[in-house]
């Protein structure tokens, strides 16, 4: 169980630590910075090449030398990072740049145009045939018209380039707010959506808040390999966030614990799609991805609990987590409301 709502994605983070520690020590990896930054991405997922290149060199029996440590980091992890922000940095310098050169020339050109048009009005003043005249008028305004042209198509690039850079921001962001493994929210985006949620419940909307664990996931993961455990997380991900409506948020809470915050559904409501949940996974097939082996069926224990106005949302996850224990003790693959808890607790 998990009750730290208050340190977002600890026990997640601890436990893709505490895989990545061991991996080390069975390969017998010097426990550096650098190798275990390598092998916390690895479990933590997301990053295909690099699983792709470990499993290549398991697969092989190839030893985690001192270079084939440093290659792995410098490769897949160094990077990763730093290379997006200074990539998104020049091009965003190069693009004021460009901008900066662009408003010269327009102001340079439009002096030029000004002085052209006012020398030919000095020549018309002094007698010069009109014809000409027009001519020349004619001739200063269509150069006009091509500069404006040609600095309106390049302004029209950067534009374009622009755009490029702001949506590669927005995706930054999102994987920000994502978790990697499941696609689902990660602990950041479901304590803003939590708080915003709240700031509504306040006012007498109701809010309610589910939460499902993997029944026996530790043995599942014993028997089968964290692979295909990580197949099932992404399996329950997909149930969840096709079973919850579209206002709702499913996200990742830790370890093989999902949430999802369902705003505006009272007790009851909160209950029928927990079960709806509930009952999809137990009916789902898991087949293993590298063999077609058919693999057991799974299920899921879920609490449910709903907001009070005034207290805190830990208190609201604090019932939800005491309704998935007893969910989970009281036999497993089923749905316990706060309601159910308070009844155990009158009865006790």
């Amino acid at each position: 169980m998990y009750s730290s709502f208050d340190d977002p994605d600890y026990d997640y983070a601890a436990s893709i630590a505490g895989r990545a520690m061991r991996s080390i020590a069975e390969q017998r990896i010097a426990p550096t910075p650098a190798n275990f930054a390598v092998w916390f991405q690895y479990f933590a997922g997301g990053h295909d090449d690099l699983r792709n290149a470990i499993d290549l060199l398991i697969d092989h029996n190839r030893p985690f030398d001192a270079r084939t440590n440093k290659d792995l980091f410098e490769t897949y992890v160094a990077n990763q990072v730093s290379a997006a922000v200074v990539d998104t940095s020049e091009r965003l310098q190069a693009l004021m740049g460009a901008a900066k050169e662009f408003l010269a020339t327009a102001i340079a050109d439009n002096h030029s145009q000004m002085q052209a048009i006012s020398e030919v009005a000095d020549q018309g003043r002094a007698g010069v045939d009109p014809k000409l005249l027009v001519a020349q008028l004619m001739n200063e305004l269509a150069r006009a018209a091509t500069r404006a042209t040609r600095l309106e198509a390049g302004f029209a690039e950067k534009t374009r380039e622009l755009d490029v850079i702001r949506d590669s921001l927005s995706r930054s962001e999102q994987r920000a707010r994502t978790d990697m493994l499941t696609g689902l929210a990660n602990r950041r985006a479901l304590d803003e959506f939590l708080r915003k949620a709240q700031a509504t419940a306040e006012w007498g909307e109701p809010l309610c808040v589910l939460m499902l664990d993997i029944d026996h996931f530790k043995s599942f993961n014993d028997n089968f390999g964290h692979g295909v455990g990580d197949q099932v997380l992404r399996l329950m991900a997909k149930v969840l966030r096709e079973k919850v409506r579209e206002q709702d948020l499913p996200a990742r809470y830790g370890g093989e614990e999902l949430i999802a915050v369902l705003p505006d559904a009272d007790l009851a409501a909160c209950a029928e799609i927990a079960e709806r949940i509930r009952r999809a996974i137990a009916e789902a097939t898991i087949t293993r991805r590298s063999t077609g082996e058919i693999l057991p069926s799974i299920s899921v224990s879920i609490g449910a609990a709903q907001y009070r106005v005034g207290e805190a949302i830990t208190d609201l996850i604090e019932r939800c987590d005491r309704a998935l224990y007893l969910a989970k003790s009281s036999g497993r693959n089923r749905v316990v409301t706060e309601i159910e808890v308070e009844r155990a607790g009158a009865a006790g």
